[in-house]
């Protein structure tokens, strides 16, 4: 005899002439927990249900905000598909998920572009996730294949002279610190501006990282600041950045975030300055505080204030996380320290592509051989 533990999982539409199926992962929870009941009993199976659903929760809570948004929008990105091709959502074969790619590249935006080829695989991999969510089960070897197709595909574009997407972010630069600085007015905004980029800079910061920040998250020392940094994509780790004085008080990090504060202090309600409030506040065209930064605020806020200054190309979220980088290089900084600064792995890739940007210069097989 079986014992539902569970409510039955509610029918999707079928189409017509075929029995509606349930949600499979629903299906698929029940039918585990039918058979925990027949190994353990009733009670215990239970338990382990709720054990389960406790797992669902904490994975939930855990996973960051633009995680979670990066799946919603890729899961959006599947379901037009499906509409567009007419295809039922929950199936995850070989044949629709090349399917997929390809559409993507072809014609898969809003506005009825193509996808960049690196957008296009960050969705594919999104969709994936999201259809094994529901229970959908994706072979990896049909998954592989979606893949290499994209591949293929975005190699067509490239030899017919299709050049998608922005590209590696400009990184920032000394100069454009300097500009930066001298562009920004003698306001609250200036002020927040100034100590975004300038202790950005410094400590080789992401667009999450100033907004994640608390006030208490940043504490002065006699030779600087000590920023506590959340770092790490999926295993989170503090790091704490030490940012020195600058020789150059006009593009001082420290002295910048002193005056910031001071001014946030003196202009804004005192719940702003509390060790629990944002380090860095959205401030809107009155000079009211709106709330604490987040990550598309941050990068809208850099874009603006690059653009205000002159500089040719707008920097991004990204442009000072790249500019400590190929600036330490520059400066002759050992690879271990620039490294730990910025919280990257000590051999990751990505941080010597950065590097890449000055050795490919200076330390470059092509000079002086003729």
């Amino acid at each position: 005899m079986t014992t539902v533990l569970a409510p039955a999982a509610a029918d999707t539409p079928a189409p017509d002439g075929l029995p509606a199926s349930p949600d499979p992962a629903a299906a698929e929870r029940q039918a585990l927990i039918e058979r925990w009941a027949e190994r353990h009993g009733v009670d215990a199976a239970r338990r382990l249900a709720e054990a389960e659903d406790l797992a669902d929760a904490v994975a939930a809570e855990i996973t960051p905000d633009n995680t979670v948004d990066t799946y919603d929008k890729s899961w959006r990105v599947w379901t037009r598909f499906c509409t567009v091709a007419r295809l039922p959502e929950p199936e995850g074969s070989r044949g629709a998920l090349v399917a997929f790619v390809t559409w993507m590249l072809r014609e898969g935006r809003q506005n009825g572009r193509g996808y960049a080829p690196s957008s296009a695989s960050t969705h594919l991999a999104a969709a994936v996730v999201g259809l094994r969510r529901r229970g959908v089960k994706v072979s990896g070897d049909d998954q592989a294949e979606a893949r290499a197709a994209l591949e293929g595909l975005a190699v067509r574009l490239l030899q017919a002279g299709e050049r998608r997407g922005r590209g590696q972010a400009v990184g920032g630069t000394v100069d454009g610190l300097y500009a930066i600085v001298r562009a920004c007015p003698d306001t609250l905004t200036g002020a927040r501006d100034k100590a975004l980029v300038l202790t950005g800079f410094h400590y080789a910061s992401r667009s999450q990282d100033p907004a994640g920040l608390l006030a208490a998250d940043v504490a002065t020392h006699p030779c600087g600041l000590v920023v506590s940094v959340l770092t790490g994509k999926t295993k989170h780790s503090v790091r704490d950045a030490k940012i020195l004085y600058a020789r150059d008080p006009v593009i001082c990090p420290v002295r910048a975030w002193t005056a910031y504060r001071a001014r946030l202090a003196a202009e804004a309600e005192d719940r702003w300055s509390a060790p629990s409030a944002p380090a860095f506040v959205g401030i809107d065209r009155w000079g009211r505080v709106t709330g604490g930064m987040v990550p598309d605020s941050v990068t809208r806020a850099i874009s603006r204030i690059s653009a205000r200054a002159g500089a040719p190309i707008a920097w991004t979220g990204h442009s000072l996380r790249i500019g400590l980088a190929s600036t330490g290089r520059l400066k002759g900084k050992d690879t271990v320290a620039i490294a730990d600064q910025g919280g990257w792995a000590r051999h990751s890739r990505s941080l010597l592509g950065y590097m890449q940007r000055e050795d490919g210069w200076d330390d470059n097989a092509s000079a002086n051989l003729t």
